[in-house]
Formats: C-alpha cells, sequence, structure tokens
C-alpha cells in the first residue's frame, strides 16, 4: 500500500499479501452493509491492478469516492472501510428526568393538571418547558421517550394503577364471559 506521488496526481497501489486479500473477500461475500461491501470491492479491484477511473466506471461512483476509500484503507486498513455513525447533537433531555418523564406518561396528563386523555410528543415537549424549563423539539421527546421504553400513543400504563382487589375480583366474571356462548343472530 504505497501512495507515491506524481506531479498533482497522486497514484495509489495496493498489493494485498494472500491471507489480506482473502480475509477481505470473505468479509466482502459475508457482509449485508452495502457501504462496506462498496468499499472492499473497490480495494480488492485496485489490489488487482484496476485503475480508480476504470473501478469509479465500473462501480458507478465518482473517481474521488474510489479515492478516498484507498486513502481509507492505506490509513487505518479495514477499520478505516467500515461506515461510521455520524455522532449528531445530544440530547437536551437528562437522562436523570427518566423516571419523572416516565411518571409523567403513566399517570397521565390530567394528573399535571392538563385537560387531555393522553401525551404527544409534542405536548410533553411543551409540559417539559413549563415544568422543568427544558425547551426541546418534538422529535428529540419522541427519541428520548423511545431510550427510555415509552409510548404514548397506546397507553398500556392503566394496569399499573389498577386496584389490584379489584382485578381479582373481577377474574372470575371476565372469564365466565369468556366461556358462554355468544347470542345467535337471526335475520327473521
Amino acid at each position: 500500500m504505497v501512495p507515491p506521488s506524481v506531479g498533482d496526481l497522486t497514484l495509489i497501489h495496493v498489493q494485498l499479501p494472500p491471507t489480506e486479500a482473502e480475509r477481505l473477500e470473505a468479509l466482502f461475500r459475508s457482509t449485508e452493509d452495502r457501504k462496506l461491501r462498496d468499499r472492499l470491492q473497490i480495494v480488492l479491484m485496485a489490489h488487482r491492478g484496476r485503475a480508480r477511473q476504470d473501478i469509479a466506471s465500473d462501480l458507478g461512483v465518482d473517481r474521488r469516492t474510489v479515492t478516498r476509500g484507498l486513502n481509507a484503507y492505506c490509513a487505518d486498513g479495514l477499520d478505516g472501510l467500515r461506515p461510521k455513525k455520524a455522532k449528531g447533537k445530544a440530547g437536551h433531555i437528562p437522562a436523570s428526568l427518566a423516571d419523572e418523564v416516565r411518571t409523567w406518561v403513566i399517570e397521565g396528563p390530567a394528573e399535571q393538571g392538563l385537560d387531555r386523555a393522553n401525551w404527544t410528543h409534542e405536548e410533553l415537549a411543551d409540559h417539559l418547558l413549563k415544568a422543568k424549563g427544558i425547551r426541546t423539539s418534538r422529535s428529540a421527546v419522541q427519541r428520548f421517550c423511545s431510550r427510555i421504553n415509552i409510548r404514548l400513543y397506546r397507553p398500556t400504563y392503566r394496569h399499573e394503577r389498577g386496584d389490584p382487589v379489584k382485578q381479582a375480583a373481577a377474574r372470575p366474571e371476565i372469564a365466565e364471559l369468556g366461556n358462554g356462548h355468544a347470542p345467535g343472530r337471526s335475520s327473521c
């Protein structure tokens, strides 16, 4: 892997040891990650002596994409080819509020003095601003709720507020309803 410089043009020759070429080919055949497959293919084609422009034409990518892939492999090996996820901006909602937000959702907006039956992500973001002074977006609240395993639109938390004595008393009645036959319908 030698990148000699000739004038303004950088030539990148990739000569892989046989074991490395076999390892890259095996990974190329087995990976489901499309970006990694494309990058592996660039290195393997360069190893076989293909010119960058020919590799770009064969793969339908820009020549600079080929150059970047080869430079990444020359610099960092296989790790240079693996796609990296963008870091993104950190969330504004502190993780320490997870239990409190979970309680808000479980208890419902009425317990917080609001006149609605269920939360929406936008209303929860508004409530965070009013209650805690945290300005955040609907989508940030949605991601936060997903991280703490809370669903707003399908309230499944009522069972946590239920009276266990009443639930136990209702079980036989519910079972009885399931055992009976439904009345037949007649068109007469």
